[in-house]
């Protein structure tokens, strides 16, 4: 039996349109793998490439003979749209490494990312390659949930799969279903159907957590939905946009892949869809402010207290550099305080040159720059002891980077008073306590701890803080979830909570027939 030639690629990006767009260093400083490279990591023990690539790969080992095709693997932290050039190169290399011997071909995106000359490059790329391998090549993709879903992403790949978990822990799981999936296309055994409706619905990410509130109860209702109608869908999947990508395909998206039967996939598509809908109004979430959080941390609380700054995002695009919560902890004196981590390579540089146990004038953002991006990375200086150093390479241990490795880059911990700051040579949200135990800091200890991550430190944190111990602290930054403060021009008008008096009846859904 001739074993199946699967061409692996795929390019990761979560595009933030406010800031800096991301060049060609910013995917070779993180992910730009080509080739057997490709599958020498995803095979390691702790892979650095995106967990559900790795698994996808693993699961296809476990599965049978196959022949993977290694073509490459572009993946860059959050960050603005990307540069033509850069877009247009790894287009190049993903084309060049297709021919017409593939049975079949895998994509791992993020799926929110915006091109400098393209609003929908994820379709875009999925389109060119479902032209060079033609109609009859299955394509199956696996994409983050805060995808922006476009018709032409729909139309060329046979099956997308996404995640269904926020904070992110299923991309194993993810991985391993479109691998078995793509093992019944290839048996014949299914012909798979897609469905697809887009909502006039945009909420922040602040509210598309899983283990409770609305995105949650839609997605445990697709899962039931699914799981009752006697295997005629082959996969539910609910993406609840990336709304600062600022692009035509934002909105919450439902997209149903039946087995067999297109009516079946349309029929639940514009079932949910219609759900979402009508719960909209609780896709509204309020902050606390940052008078509020700073008391909180002042006085000692019943329990301890996590903040997640929530403007400050690294994992949507946000500097890491904002100044605004830990200047007013300063201020206020706070003790017994974890703050973590501040992306700030020359003050880390200038921390491990001048070693363990000196005390200097420590200058936040010395570098700062004057691009619009920039606005909220006020500089800071005071005085600090350093407390400690490591060189940044270190495995996750807990939720969104579990298990994979992370290379930081110089890193630095800074004695200020009463509060530890973490300081990091890499832009990465602190979204796991290896940030803090890499320097011997055990978080049971904090009074307090702050990070800049927006909601994958629940999972990460979850050891320590219950949900009701989460506050999330209204900061400015590239990702404020104050949707109205910010100007955008291309996402869909009206647009719900932009627009409160959009109105949406029961959609069609658009449908994409293999």
């Amino acid at each position: 039996m001739r074993k199946p030639r699967v061409a692996l690629l795929g390019m990761i990006l979560e595009s933030n349109r406010f800031a800096r767009p991301a060049n060609l260093s910013d995917f070779k400083n993180l992910n730009w793998l080509e080739g057997d490279a490709l599958l020498v990591d995803a095979r390691s023990k702790t892979p650095a490439l995106a967990q559900e690539f790795a698994s996808f790969v693993q699961a296809m080992d476990a599965t049978g003979p196959w022949q993977p095709v290694p073509v490459i693997l572009a993946a860059c932290h959050p960050q603005g749209p990307v540069e033509e050039e850069v877009f247009e190169t790894y287009a190049q290399k993903a084309l060049a490494g297709l021919d017409h011997t593939l049975d079949a071909v895998y994509l791992c995106h993020h799926g929110a990312m915006a091109a400098t000359h393209l609003d929908d490059p994820d379709g875009e790329l999925a389109a060119r390659i479902r032209t060079k391998v033609g109609p009859d090549v299955p394509i199956v993709q696996t994409l983050d949930l805060h995808a922006n879903i476009s018709d032409q992403m729909c139309d060329a790949v046979d099956l997308i799969c996404g995640y269904r978990t926020n904070p992110h822990v299923d991309m194993i799981e993810r991985g391993e279903e479109t691998a078995f999936a793509l093992r019944r296309i290839l048996s014949g055994h299914i012909s798979p159907q897609v469905a697809h409706v887009k909502l006039p619905l945009v909420p922040a990410s602040v509210s598309l957590l899983t283990p409770s509130g609305p995105y949650g109860e839609l997605i445990d209702y697709g899962q039931r939905r699914q799981a009752e109608l006697a295997g005629a869908i082959l996969n539910v999947s609910i993406f609840g946009n990336f709304v600062f990508s600022d692009v035509p395909e934002n909105g919450v998206s439902v997209v149903v892949t039946a087995r067999d039967d297109l009516i079946e996939a349309e029929r639940l598509a514009t079932e949910i869809a219609d759900r979402a809908w009508n719960i909209r109004h609780q896709f509204i979430r309020q902050m606390t402010s940052i008078s509020d959080a700073v008391e909180l941390a002042r006085f000692e609380q019943p329990e301890p207290v996590i903040l997640s700054e929530t403007g400050d995002n690294p994992g949507g695009g946000g500097s890491g550099r904002t100044t605004a919560l830990l200047a007013a902890l300063i201020e206020a004196r706070a003790q017994g305080v974890l703050y973590g981590s501040f992306y700030d390579p020359a003050l880390a540089a200038e921390a491990n040159r001048l070693g363990v146990g000196a005390r200097f004038d420590a200058r936040f953002n010395r570098s700062r720059g004057d691009a619009p991006w920039e606005q909220w990375d006020t500089p800071l200086e005071v005085t600090a002891e350093v407390a400690a150093l490591h060189d940044g390479t270190v495995t996750g241990r807990l939720g969104l980077t579990a298990g994979r490795r992370m290379k930081l880059g110089p890193s630095a911990l800074l004695n200020i008073g009463g509060i530890s700051v973490v300081v990091i040579s890499d832009r990465t949200q602190t979204a796991d306590p290896v940030f803090f135990e890499m320097f011997g800091l055990d978080i049971a200890d904090a009074q307090t701890v702050c990070v800049k991550s927006r909601g994958h430190f629940r999972a990460g944190f979850a050891p320590w803080f219950t949900p009701e111990q989460v506050y999330e602290v209204d900061t400015a930054g590239l990702t404020s979830p104050v949707l109205e403060n910010w100007p955008f021009t291309r996402l869909p008008r009206p647009s719900f909570p932009l627009d409160p008096e959009t109105v949406w009846s029961q959609g069609q859904a658009t449908s994409f027939s293999t």
